[in-house]
């Protein structure tokens, strides 16, 4: 899918948390600009760094070869004014889409977290490659707080490969994160954003995920559902019979679903839940 591989030098890895992730983290960092995974509902797509490119959103990455680098200088200068650092890995691009695989940005960032801990680290991802690092994960959580996010926006294959074709398949994923669970890393089912799902959905992640996560294409696009609309989002439901799934207080029966199967604290919901440390 991806067609246009650059490396770049970027200024800065660590961005200064604003907007929806200003609910307690303080940074984000994205190893990578582009995202080879390309979903249709990604609000990225609306942003000004997709909005104003050439190249469709899914066909470019951008590699941040001086990522490491610059998160040892920039952590080092947050220390000395002893500032905390609770950084949300990624915002804007998966930290373990495919080229991440031969690049190796994200494992290098996490072997010089080892070294200079942040306060709370969260991965947020729907690849299963984070198996790949539960070596330094295992290691890193010793030293600050871990949480992977692993996305499971759906347990139905069909509704994946509709919205999301191609990112890794749901199975996947569900295996990758009991893989890290047992190896005692804090996980996160993220149902974000909710699409269709089966009845037995919450059966799925059973056993899987210490925390569940319910978020909505109304209300986490970052524009309350903007975006998701000039994506055609809305569309796109009608167009295959979803409709009902597309309603601004989805994320409530959701919540109140998915509470009939785990305690109360395990679920939480978009936004001013999005925080845990």
């Amino acid at each position: 899918m991806t067609k246009h591989i650059k490396e770049t030098q970027a200024k800065k890895i660590l961005t200064e948390a604003k907007g929806y992730l200003d609910v307690g983290f303080t940074h984000s960092l994205n190893p990578y600009s582009g995202c080879g995974f390309s979903c249709l509902y990604c609000y990225v797509r609306e942003m000004p760094i997709q909005r104003f490119k050439d190249i469709p959103w899914g066909e470019w990455v951008d590699i941040k070869t001086n990522a490491t680098e610059n998160y040892r200088k920039e952590i080092q200068r947050l220390r000395k004014k002893e500032k905390p650092v609770n950084i949300f890995m990624s915002s804007a691009t998966d930290p373990y889409q495919p080229i991440e695989r031969k690049a190796t940005i994200t494992r290098r960032l996490l072997e010089e977290m080892i070294d200079h801990p942040p306060n709370f680290l969260q991965i947020q991802t729907r690849s299963p490659l984070i198996k790949r690092d539960i070596d330094l994960l295992v290691i890193l959580k010793e030293k600050c707080n871990v949480l992977v996010s692993m996305t499971i926006e759906t347990d139905r294959e069909d509704i994946k490969r509709l919205f999301a074709p191609y990112a890794p398949g749901i199975t996947l994923r569900l295996n990758a994160m009991k893989e890290l669970r047992d190896a005692r890393i804090p996980t996160q089912a993220s149902i974000s954003p909710v699409l269709p799902f089966t009845p037995d959905f919450p059966k799925a992640l059973q056993g899987k995920a210490d925390h569940i996560w319910i978020d909505t294409l109304s209300i986490g696009d970052g524009s309350m559902g903007k975006r998701s609309e000039k994506l055609g989002m809305p569309t796109l439901f009608e167009e295959h019979g979803l409709s009902k799934w597309y309603r601004k207080d989805i994320h409530v029966a959701v919540e109140k679903y998915f509470k009939k199967y785990f305690p109360r604290e395990m679920v939480r919901v978009s936004k001013n839940e999005a925080f845990l440390n």
